[in-house]
């Protein structure tokens, strides 16, 4: 019988998608954001990274005591994996099943675990409502190894396939991103997508916690069990909209903890 995460009352996990650059040194927000976050996504080369940038980053992380996971994507650098490339399901299981490998003999090169499996940008998002995709993943993920826990979208065909594979799945919200009222994320082209603002974000992230829900673009209360809530990296502000999520949380007596022990 599969596994779930449950939801520790008045405990969240703060996660942030790492490692998304190509030189080493680079990654100064990530330095930071590795002082806020308590689970990481890496990069695994594919959309984004590579190992000299994964070894760094996995050994940031060991540092601040903050737990590692793989972040593969669409092998597709120049659109920084976020654009849907329409690729096979089998194709789909090998590409993310290496990038796992990969993750895995360099977290072993660096004495880390590696905790997590969280898919990134189209393919995270197609995951949620492609269950054909969805399995594909969860089989990756399951061939390399089934103790790892399978991040995805809260509500979810990625989660829906984990558990079908018998794998430990955590479900995602995300503070900085608007949703859909069928509870995916609105696309980053559309205006508003994306949130900058500390405060309006902070306020989302309890919501999340307290009341498990977010509203829509539309208006529409959306219910989202989460496990972990996710600041995203990459962005201008990512920094102080984790150090904003963190701050306001624990304000309000909720621990930060990692998901994956």
């Amino acid at each position: 019988m599969a596994a779930s995460l449950s939801p520790i009352p008045r405990s969240i996990d703060l996660n942030a998608d790492l490692g998304e650059y190509s030189t080493p040194g680079e990654g100064s927000s990530d330095r930071e954001l590795l002082s806020i976050v308590t689970s990481a996504n890496i990069a695994c080369g594919a959309h984004a990274g590579n190992e000299a940038v994964m070894r760094e980053v996995i050994a940031m992380a060991a540092a601040n005591g903050v737990t590692v996971g793989a972040h593969p994507g669409y092998g597709d650098p120049n659109g920084f994996g976020r654009r849907e490339l329409g690729i096979p399901a089998k194709r789909i299981r090998d590409e993310v099943a290496l990038q796992i490998r990969e993750m895995l003999e360099v977290c072993a090169a660096e004495g880390t675990r590696l905790r997590h499996v969280k898919p990134h940008g189209a393919l995270y998002n197609r995951a949620s409502v492609d269950a054909e995709a969805a399995n594909a993943i969860a089989e990756a993920v399951h061939s390399v190894d089934p103790g790892l826990i399978l991040v995805g979208l809260a509500g979810s065909e990625l989660l829906r396939a984990g558990r079908n594979a018998s794998l430990t799945v955590a479900g995602e919200a995300f503070a900085d991103r608007a949703y859909l009222a069928e509870g995916t994320l609105a696309p980053r082209d559309i205006k508003g997508a994306v949130l900058d603002d500390p405060e309006k974000v902070a306020d989302r992230a309890l919501r999340m916690v307290l009341e498990a829900a977010v509203t829509s673009m539309g208006g529409a209360t959306v219910r989202v069990d989460a496990d972990t809530i996710c600041v995203h990296g990459d962005s201008d502000r990512a920094v102080a909209l984790a150090r904003a999520v963190r701050k306001r949380l624990e304000a309000n007596g909720i621990r930060i903890a990692p998901f994956a022990v």
